[in-house]
């Protein structure tokens, strides 16, 4: 059986153009069409490492829906694609995967791609983020103008695609026509600083095992017998079994000691250091550390994981569906519950909201991490409620005392 490697798999076996058809794509700023990964490897961080992984994780907890936006009322499509995204987009990943590993690229690079591997009749049948090591758009010497992503992964090996099949996520996007901008000069100071006081812990931790005093004598000794000297000294004095830490010389010789005092940065240093990384990722301690309030964890969720949902909704949306499908109201929209890190007192006030029609049962009961129940999809709503001008439910009307009536 033949042995395909990974690269196989997801590419196949599709002709690549040569390399002298294409030429690098002119950028509107003059800057060169070219994006390499930060060689520092700030996910090698902790910190960098703990911030990304607390914005992904909860990212890959939005929800991908196909809805269809028709004369005003929108409509769930379960269609193929949405199945895909919201379980597995690719046979190698979870949906969870899938969107952890793409918000992860994003954090860290500042520029995600998806690959929308299409089956011979344009539907999409697998998504995978591409991890790469750089990145340069070339555009075609003669015929139609267009823009082609030409990759370069870590083994060396490099494949040339059009950037209409991929999903192009960004950030920081300012100084770039079509690159979000690199971390290199943005965050390299503090990783030195991290660094740096990294090292200054470890060394003074080395130091305790440094020299600590000096014997002197006072007669002139051969060199074997001030070493013996002193590991007779130090076999008496200077371990665990010498219980009542005094140490006992003659006049041949005086005992000196030795202060070493490494200096190390404080803990106040250190937290304004890792909280200028916080603020790098918009996060802090307390979302890191997972110990945040209901409204700490709401202004995480409306500052960091929904500019993702709509970045995302929009970037699927465009990749997915044509002009004209856009026209007649299909998207791709993703949904995240902040109620789930809600008091169990601020979800059971939203229970008014499933007699009005506001939410369906099993959207409720989602909130408290129930098991939807059949039949909970459905809306209900109270007898003695109807719209302005119409009828409780579509049916009847309404008596002064809010009786349905036939």
């Amino acid at each position: 059986m033949e042995r395909r490697s990974l690269y196989q798999i997801i590419f196949g076996q599709k002709q690549q153009t040569q390399k002298n058809t294409y030429t690098q794509l002119k950028m509107l700023q003059g800057y060169q069409p070219t994006f390499s990964t930060w060689s520092g490897s700030a996910y090698d961080s902790d910190v960098v490492r703990a911030c990304v992984d607390a914005i992904a994780r909860h990212a890959a907890k939005l929800r991908p829906k196909h809805i269809r936006r028709v004369n005003g009322e929108i409509q769930a499509v379960n269609s193929t694609t949405v199945r895909l995204l919201q379980t597995s987009p690719n046979p190698y990943m979870s949906a969870y995967d899938f969107f952890y590993k793409l918000v992860s690229l994003l954090m860290v690079k500042n520029n995600a791609f998806v690959y929308v591997d299409y089956d011979p009749m344009g539907n999409p049948k697998a998504f995978y983020p591409i991890d790469y090591s750089q990145v340069e758009f070339l555009e075609p010497r003669t015929g139609k103008p267009e823009i082609i992503a030409k990759f370069q992964f870590n083994s060396g090996q490099t494949y040339v695609l059009p950037y209409t099949e991929l999903i192009h996520l960004r950030r920081f996007y300012f100084d770039n026509d079509l690159f979000g901008s690199s971390n290199d000069k943005a965050i390299t100071p503090t990783l030195e600083l991290i660094q740096t006081s990294n090292e200054g812990i470890i060394n003074a931790v080395k130091q305790s095992a440094f020299l600590r005093g000096l014997l002197k004598y006072t007669n002139i000794l051969k060199a074997e017998d001030m070493k013996a000297a002193k590991d007779k000294f130090v076999e008496d004095y200077l371990t665990v079994t010498n219980q009542g830490g005094i140490a006992a010389i003659d006049n041949k010789a005086d005992y000196v000691e030795l202060k070493n005092e490494p200096k190390m940065v404080d803990a106040k240093q250190m937290e304004l250091i890792d909280s200028k990384v916080y603020r790098f990722f918009g996060v802090n301690e307390k979302i890191v550390k997972s110990n945040f309030s209901e409204e700490e964890f709401g202004s995480f969720y409306e500052s960091v994981i929904e500019p993702l949902a709509i970045q995302m909704s929009l970037a699927f949306t465009n990749q997915l569906f044509s002009n004209r499908e856009q026209g007649f109201g299909n998207e791709i929209i993703f949904e995240g519950n902040r109620l789930q890190y809600a008091s169990n007192q601020t979800k059971l006030q939203f229970l008014a909201m499933v007699d009005r029609g506001a939410m369906t049962p099993n959207e409720w009961r989602e909130i408290f991490n129930w098991a939807p129940v059949e039949g909970g999809d459905q809306p209900v709503r109270r007898l003695d409620t109807a719209t302005i001008g119409g009828e409780p439910n579509g049916q009847g009307t309404q008596t002064d005392n809010g009786d349905q009536v036939t």
